[in-house]
């Protein structure tokens, strides 16, 4: 086939309509060489993808597609700081706070980078303060304990990077608060002592109603055990608005900055990620940082055919665009990972849940999946279920650590149970084989067969494995910007802003309006009548 005079998309579709008749068992029967061809080692990772249905050509369309879409192109614009981020007419910033001073990031303004530099100096700073117990409250005695107050990508990131390390032996405990709900931080409140707690305010725009409320709730608390005394060194703020931070009354010696062009979901790797450098060490957050940079110099630079991002990107567009995927599962093997899901969620869906072009037009197909997931061994006693006998193709990634922090024993039951459950998805049992068994174990023949119905596991569901020998900062990092550049590849795959999110702004702007009814107990002229229902049962009730 001479794919110069065929539309990329129309090969693809030729290629998906000779692969729905095939499984995965016979294309390893085909290929004894399948797992060598379809699996690489890039920045710590190690990933298995042959448990896909693809083929060698089926690949290489795909690559060809990518090449089609200028994927070479805006890979460059990505790191060379061009305005990736066509609606808000900025650069997208992240991989240069991995690593500012590498002649690769030579395009990025030096003046941002001098400021990403300073920001480092001033975290290494604090968390020596932190640590050595010279940073004192109101009372002069020193800090024991740290509350993250952030929401989104503020909140996420920072969460899911403290749970998957290990600790600093000076570390301080952090305890995070997103929810708007007061629920939330006042039982984090009740476990503290005022005198010994600081706060890090976290936002971007230092205009999140949720992450003020919530720093609202934390200054009464302090004011309540500090009467006159000056709180100040109780709050610190990490923004993109340090005019917002300073008019809101944090010192300004207190507020870390970090440019705009950083997304919220991108920025774990700023002055965002100080929770996750008070717990691990400065070293090990630049290990952090470091072990992304390896991912940020991987995707730059590998071709396509060895390209870890570019790989998982091509493969989720594939299930996406042509076996009409609507979900894809993320399932680590590691407790440590256990909220790896959740920021994914918000990296995956916030970037890529448009329907618009760059160009204005309407996406065509499909974009991004509904991402979920949960730490394996609990998924299978809940929605694995569904992957294994469902109706649905869901692509899923295992996530698993070889030197885990497991007990050797139940090292291997975890190790046991995730290659399990990929090997089971893939070659499933047939009802025959099933039958049989049922039979042989004494069985009567009508009722083996129609139990054996039930029991049959349709297999043939594509997974990819991704293992890592020891999670460790550095690991971290590159798995976390693994998925960020997977992320970035599919938004340029559909030809969509993966950097903007003007869904959430609208929730924002109608709850303006809402909270103003709420508190008048009024309504607006052009309410829609569902909403005004709701209100009215509301008003009743809170009346009452």
């Amino acid at each position: 086939m001479n794919m110069l005079k065929t539309h990329p998309i129309d090969t693809l579709k030729l290629d998906h309509e000779h692969l729905k008749q095939i499984s995965l068992k016979q294309l390893f029967a085909d290929d004894p060489s399948r797992f060598q061809k379809f699996s690489l080692k890039a920045a710590g990772l190690f990933l298995d993808y042959s448990k896909n249905r693809i083929t060698d050509l089926t690949f290489t369309h795909l690559i060809y597609f990518a090449n089609a879409a200028g994927l070479p192109a805006q890979i460059e614009a990505l790191f060379s700081g061009e305005w990736v981020n066509n609606t808000e007419e900025r650069p997208a910033l992240h991989p240069a706070l991995r690593d500012s001073s590498d002649p690769a990031f030579s395009a990025i303004d030096p003046q941002v980078t001098a400021k990403i530099q300073e920001s480092l100096v001033i975290m290494q700073d604090w968390v020596t303060q932190l640590h050595d117990r010279q940073w004192l409250g109101y009372s002069q005695k020193p800090i024991t304990d740290i509350v993250h107050i952030g929401i989104g990508g503020s909140y996420l990131g920072p969460l899911a990077s403290t749970e998957a390390l290990m600790k600093h032996p000076k570390a301080l405990p952090c305890h995070f608060a997103a929810s708007i709900d007061s629920v939330e931080i006042e039982a984090i409140l009740q476990t503290l002592n005022p005198e010994t707690t600081l706060f890090i305010i976290a936002s971007k725009t230092f205009t999140t109603q949720e992450t003020l409320l919530t720093a609202e709730h934390a200054k009464t608390w302090l004011r309540q055990s500090a009467g006159t005394q000056d709180i100040s060194k109780h709050f610190i703020a990490i923004t993109a608005n340090i005019q917002n931070a300073i008019d809101y009354g944090i010192s300004n010696k207190q507020i870390l900055a970090f440019e705009h062009g950083v997304g919220g979901r991108y920025s774990s790797w700023s002055g965002i990620g100080l929770p996750i450098a008070i717990c691990v060490g400065m070293t090990a957050f630049r290990a952090f940082l470091a072990g992304a940079h390896d991912m940020d110099l991987h995707f730059r630079n590998a071709p396509f055919h060895a390209n870890m991002p570019v790989i998982l990107a091509l493969l989720g567009f594939w299930y996406i665009q042509f076996f009409k995927s609507t979900h894809h599962a993320i399932l680590p093997y590691d407790y440590r990972l256990r909220s790896l899901p959740r920021y994914l969620q918000q990296l995956d869906m916030e970037s890529n849940g448009k329907c618009v072009q760059k160009n204005g037009e309407p996406v065509w197909g499909n974009t991004a999946p509904v991402l979920f997931g949960e730490i394996g061994t609990n998924g299978q006693h809940s929605f694995h279920q569904l992957l294994f006998q469902g109706t649905h193709v869901i692509p899923c990634d295992f996530i698993a650590t070889i030197q885990s922090e497991a007990l050797e024993k139940d090292r291997s039951v975890l190790l046991s149970h995730c290659l399990a459950q990929s090997q089971g998805l893939m070659l499933g049992k047939s009802a025959r084989d099933i039958e049989g068994s049922l039979i042989q174990n004494g069985m009567e023949p009508q009722k083996a067969q129609l139990l054996a119905k039930h029991k049959a596991i349709p297999g043939n569901q594509p997974s990819n494995t991704l293992l890592i020998s020891k999670l460790t900062p550095q690991t971290l990092g590159s798995l976390m910007a693994l998925y960020e550049h997977k992320t970035f590849v599919q938004g340029v795959l559909w030809n969509i802003n993966s950097f903007d999110q003007w869904g959430v702004e609208l929730g924002k702007d109608i709850a303006k309006e809402l909270l103003a009814c709420l508190k008048n107990h009024t309504t607006t002229p052009h309410q829609d009548v569902s909403t005004q229902g709701l209100l009215d049962y509301i008003y009743k009730h809170t009346a009452n």
